[in-house]
């Protein structure tokens, strides 16, 4: 495996369409977990399209958490809208798959990638955008820097419903 990042237990790395059974089989059987915070890929037909809506683009990026010890998908994360010019800013989103929550492999993955966007990537600012009651997510935003910047009611359209969300921000100075 080409990691673009590892840690201690944790590498990150571009999602592939080899991944496709892994990942599929990882996020239904987190279902109950990600519900009704996140919509991933889970049909062959949503993988392959999220893996080829993001190939030779500037504006977003994918990468999965990877368990270094066996090499198993433990979750993902994207970057989204990366905005250049002034801005250098973009938006995230991360999920861990259940078998690993709750064992600190999304806040190693998420650090990880924290520092590869502002070194590799030369962005300065990240957001992440979290449902108020999703509080095992808000608490992987503290332990990795994030500040609450404000509220935004009916941010995102997730699973036919219009979600309030925190605004959580990290900047490259911090």
């Amino acid at each position: 495996m080409t990691y673009q990042a590892t840690g201690s237990r944790v590498g990150i790395r571009r999602p592939t369409l080899a991944d496709c059974n892994e990942f599929i089989a990882l996020i239904n059987a987190s279902r109950e977990l990600h519900a009704p915070w996140v919509d991933l890929p889970n049909t062959p037909e949503r993988f392959e399209a999220f893996i080829e809506a993001r190939k030779g683009r500037i504006t977003d990026d994918a990468f999965v958490i990877c368990d270094l010890a066996t090499g198993a998908i433990a979750g993902d994360i994207n970057i989204n809208c990366i905005v250049r010019g002034r801005f250098h800013s973009a938006y995230l989103g991360y999920a861990v798959g259940a078998p690993y929550a709750g064992r600190g492999y999304m806040t190693e993955g998420l650090k990880l990638l924290i520092r590869y966007a502002f070194t590799e990537l030369k962005l300065h600012r990240l957001e992440a955008n979290i449902q108020s009651d999703n509080l095992a997510s808000l608490a992987v935003a503290r332990k990795c820097g994030f500040k609450k910047e404000g509220f935004s009611p009916r941010y995102l359209h997730i699973n036919g419903q219009w979600r309030d969300h925190e605004r959580w921000a990290i900047l490259a100075d911090d």
